[in-house]
């Protein structure tokens, strides 16, 4: 339900607001939202519709393996083999269960996401101003824009001051609009000469306004909010296309293999029908079917376990890029530092205190005295907040607030006894600001300001109590005080008072700011984030290069550098005037030279970007405002504020950090490396088993033996042995080494480092344990028995070492360290994994309808005992191969 659009921009706001039932001082209450919701729905654009659970589960049978599967269950079905037709459907069936079991989390995981990366609006209600989610909005709404945020709806804007909108997604113009509140007497006019509306999707680049929304969902010009955030597309990581690509050349590798073993098989007369059931099992075993599907859940999963760590994840390629992460450039304030300006020392002209220090009761009263006066000349509100001590004002003047708190002087309080009659504001010329507070005896005036400027004003200087004319050793001591909190880059204030019987008629800074007493000095700064501090440390240990950018002066950046371990000498910090001297070329040739950068502004940040990828590194940058969106879009890595960021900001980054921290950055590179090291380990578990199948029959075939699996054996064996410790091995946790080693190249193979190798070599253990377990039951331990019975006795041994030894294999892969010192129980979802396997396993064999069915015999204690030592030979031999290794 929306009414036509051209009627909105050439009325009297108290018009549509009356339409609108609507109140521009106190916005919508509850019941009037529920109400519009109701009659307009969601702001929210009509998504194309999701497949439907049937429609996912006939999806599964597209597989060209899966149709090779049905096409052999008809030939059994025909051939009177009626077994094994209802076992290869029951297995194809449950293959789709389980394929759309996994699909359906998928899509919830990635859903769940989006949701989280989805835009807010700032909208007056029941009298407040509050954050909700765009999609609450309804017509009616009075809503606030500011520089970076993307309009949510619709609206006609009330005020504008200095609003200028970027429209290019609905008019094609790229420079930014100029908007105002005025009406527009004219009905028919294009979209972009409605200055007085902003529209769904567009960009506010400049000034803030408030408007009431008029158009909500699909009734919107532009019929979507916010497109490059809520509707991302899902498109494939680079991953999950090698995998793709990978299962293809298997499928190859598999159907010469299985064309080999069926012409081998008919070459030696056997059963055709079974050979081209044993055929295609083969097939099926060689293409690992679930790791598309494995891959994606760990990386959904993984991304949920980001969230928990204050980092979401908005594009799921950055999941594995994060894993590569060789540079972080981070942002100062806030990111590596507190964003909180504090109170560290506190000088006199003849002693100076670290406030993190004790201080000696003695002292105590000149460090009040200092923090007294500076706390009264002072604008700020102190407030306590969760039993903390918190202030609302300019930075500066909180810190001095919550400093004197912190010593038992409220302002507050101190006002009460010395109320402020008079003032002198700051000044950026005079660099001073004057406060005169009514006391017993007249007036007392309390400036505060530069120190070089403030020394100027005094003639006497505050000791201990006593006031003393000023001399030459104290200015120097005041001097030498200032400049060696000035080298540790704090911010230097100085305090000064008289005391007045009367006010004169003119309160002016001559009459005022003169014939002061110098009390003291106050250093400040924004101190780093202790956590920050051990994420760099992790840094290095990682072979990550943290860099620092901010807009701060080089002084400031330096100190704070060395703090964090970021940087060791001066010659490694360089300012945006002198980054902008250095051509690109010579930048990307001596840009590892370089650990901070100061007063740089936004498009510097393209520059370093550029820089360090022309060295081939992997570079993960930050950034907040709008400026920022090229650097976060050209970064490998863009890692947008989730606090003080813009819509914009976040729309163009990969990631979005919850808690503006840069101990989240690094966490999230951690769990970005354990996420592919987990892929890795199901490609390993998967690929090795597979190569154990082909091997046991190949083998078997060249050397004229009895076959030893049964297709069904082998169809078994791949969706109970494989999916689900392939999916525990998917949540592991990561390893503890995983910041101990250098970053991964992205260009490297996922076979790289010998796993090709390893795979081989596993894959020949699995099979070789195989054919000695099929040996020992036909030829050792069924003695006496006839051919027949003898040959189910070693399948039916076969089988179960196949799919246990599989098991146990899974135990080796979790880690590259021996199991033992890893612990059986860290992964709680391997062992249910592997629990059910067996049980699954077990019960094939013990169960007489299903051992008929599976053509498997009962085995004795011996046989059972061979079974479980064979089976547990993998986890014996790849121990003695890992403690060969170490060694």
């Amino acid at each position: 339900m929306a009414m036509d659009e051209r009627f909105w921009h050439n009325r009297e706001i108290k018009d549509i607001v009356s339409e609108l039932d609507s109140d521009i001082h106190q916005g919508l209450n509850d019941s009037k939202v529920e109400e519009k919701i109701k009659k307009f729905g969601y702001n929210e654009i009509e998504q194309k519709k999701g497949k439907t659970l049937l429609g996912k589960f006939l999806d599964q049978f597209k597989d060209f393996m899966v149709i090779i599967l049905l096409i052999a269950a008809i030939i059994s079905f025909l051939s009177h083999e009626k077994a094994d037709a209802v076992i290869i459907l029951a297995i194809v069936t449950l293959n789709a269960v389980l394929g759309v079991v996994q699909e359906s989390k998928a899509e919830k995981s990635l859903e769940a996401l989006k949701k989280l990366s989805a835009p807010n609006a700032k909208v007056l209600r029941n009298a407040r101003v509050m954050s909700v989610a765009a999609r609450d909005l309804v017509p009616g709404d009075i809503i606030y824009l500011e520089a970076g945020d993307f309009v949510p709806a619709d609206a006609r804007l009330i005020e504008a001051a200095n609003l200028k909108v970027e429209e290019s997604a609905l008019t094609g113009e790229s420079v930014p609009v100029e908007k105002n509140a005025e009406l527009i007497t004219e009905e028919s006019i294009p979209l972009g000469d409605r200055k007085n509306m902003v529209a769904s999707s567009s960009v506010i680049t400049y000034g803030r306004g408030s408007a009431i929304v008029v158009e909500t969902g699909m009734s919107t010009e532009v019929g979507k909010i916010a497109g490059m955030i809520l509707i991302e597309q899902d498109a494939a990581t680079p991953l999950q296309q090698k995998l793709s690509q990978l299962g293809k050349m298997l499928g190859i590798v598999a159907l010469i293999i299985c064309a080999a073993i069926f012409g081998l098989g008919v070459l030696q007369k056997r059963d055709v029908f079974e050979m081209f059931l044993t055929a295609v099992s083969l097939a099926v075993a060689a293409i690992p079917e679930g790791l598309p599907a494995v891959v994606t859940i760990v990386l959904a999963v993984g991304v949920q376990r980001m969230v928990k760590k204050h980092a979401i994840i908005r594009k799921l390629p950055a999941v594995e890029t994060l894993g590569s992460a060789s540079v972080i450039c981070s942002d100062k304030t806030g990111t590596l530092t507190q964003n909180k300006m504090t109170v560290v020392e506190l000088a006199t002209s003849f002693k100076t205190w670290e406030l993190s220090s004790d201080i000696k009761t003695e002292e105590q009263s000149a460090v009040s005295i200092i923090l007294e006066m500076a706390s009264l000349c002072n604008d700020s509100k102190l407030e306590k907040v969760d039993n903390e001590w918190d202030a609302v004002g300019d930075p500066t003047e909180t810190a001095l607030v919550i400093a004197a708190a912190k010593m038992g002087k409220n302002k507050g309080q101190l006002e009460e006894s010395m109320p402020r009659v008079k003032e002198i504001p700051f000044d950026s010329d005079r660099k001073l600001m004057t406060t005169i507070h009514k006391i017993d005896e007249g007036y007392r005036i309390i400036t505060k300001g530069a120190p070089d400027v403030l020394v100027g004003r005094c003639a006497s200087v505050w000791e201990n109590g006593d006031i003393v004319n000023k001399d030459v050793k104290q200015i120097s001591n005041i001097e030498k005080a200032n400049s060696n909190m000035a080298d540790k880059a704090l911010r230097v204030l100085g305090v000064a008072f008289k005391d007045i019987t009367s006010i004169p008629e003119e309160v002016s800074t001559d009459t005022m700011e003169n014939n002061l007493t110098f009390v003291g000095l106050i250093g400040m700064i924004d101190p780093p984030r202790e956590e920050a501090k051990e994420a760099v440390r992790l840094c290095k240990k990682a072979g990550i290069k943290a860099v620092m950018i901010t807009g701060d002066h080089k002084a400031t950046a330096v100190a704070i550098a060395k703090k964090l371990g970021i940087l060791q000498n001066n010659q490694e910090a360089l300012t945006g005037a002198e980054l902008d001297e250095l051509d690109q070329q010579f930048l990307n040739e001596h840009i590892d030279r370089y650990s901070v950068y100061a007063r740089v502004s936004p498009e510097h940040k393209v520059k370093i970007v550029k820089a360090w990828q022309a060295k081939g590194q992997i570079v993960a940058m930050t950034g907040d405002g709008v400026n920022d969106a090229p650097a976060l879009k050209s970064a490998n890595i863009g890692c947008a504020m989730g606090i003080t960021g813009t819509d914009v900001a976040k729309g163009a980054a990969h990631m979005v950090l919850t808690d503006d921290n840069f101990a989240t950055i690094v966490e999230a590179v951690r769990e970005g490396r354990g996420i592919f090291d987990n892929i890795q380990k199901s490609i390993q578990f998967l690929l090795s088993c597979n190569i154990g199948e082909i091997i046991t029959l190949f083998i078997a075939m060249l050397l004229n033996w009895d076959a030893p699996l049964l297709p069904i054996h082998i169809l078994w064996v791949n969706l109970v042995t494989d999916s689900l410790p392939a999916l525990a091995l998917g949540v592991e946790p990561v390893a503890e080494d995983v910041m101990g080693r250098p970053p991964r190249d992205p260009k490297k193979s996922i076979f790289a480092d010998g796993l090709a190798a390893i795979i081989g070599m596993q894959g020949f253990m699995v099979g070789a344990l195989t054919l000695a377990a099929f040996l020992a039951g036909q030829q050792v331990l069924s003695a006496g028995q006839s051919p027949e019975q003898s040959l189910l006795v070693g399948r039916t041994m076969a089988f179960l070492t196949l799919a246990l030894s599989q098991l146990v294999h899974a135990f080796n892969v979790r880690s590259h360290s021996s199991l033992f010192k890893v612990g059986l129980f860290t992964n709680r979802f391997m062992l249910g994994a592997v629990g059910i396997s067996v049980l699954l396993q077990i019960s094939v064999d013990i169960i007489p309808g299903l051992s008929d069915i599976f053509k498997v015999v009962p085995l004795n204690s011996t046989q059972w005992l061979t079974v479980l030592g064979l089976a547990i030979a993998p986890l014996i031999v790849v121990e003695i191969g890992k403690a060969l290794t170490k060694k």
